[in-house]
């Protein structure tokens, strides 16, 4: 159990490591028709439109800040959390 539980930890590293540069790229405006961006959108949108879904259901108004990443570094760190709990 604790080697599948390291292995959730590097998944959720690895995640939040392209949110990071998923940000970042948004920043300087980097095309999407580069494949290293196309590969940081695929990795990073199932959690990043959980997180912009779950903003807009909640109605709490951004504004043109986008909050998605910190609620979805959020998130999976509640996740990895609670995962902890069940397996120890």
């Amino acid at each position: 159990m604790i080697l599948f539980y390291r292995a959730v930890g590097k998944l959720i590293e690895i995640i939040e490591l392209a949110i990071l540069i998923r940000v970042f790229i948004s920043f300087i405006g980097i095309e999407s028709k580069n494949v290293i961006t196309d590969l940081i959108y695929q990795i990073t949108e199932p959690i990043m439109s959980f997180s912009r879904n779950l903003i807009i259901k909640t109605k709490i108004n951004t504004g043109y800040l986008d909050f998605s990443p910190i609620v979805a570094f959020i998130i999976m760190r509640v996740f990895y959390s609670l995962l902890g709990r069940v397996l120890f």
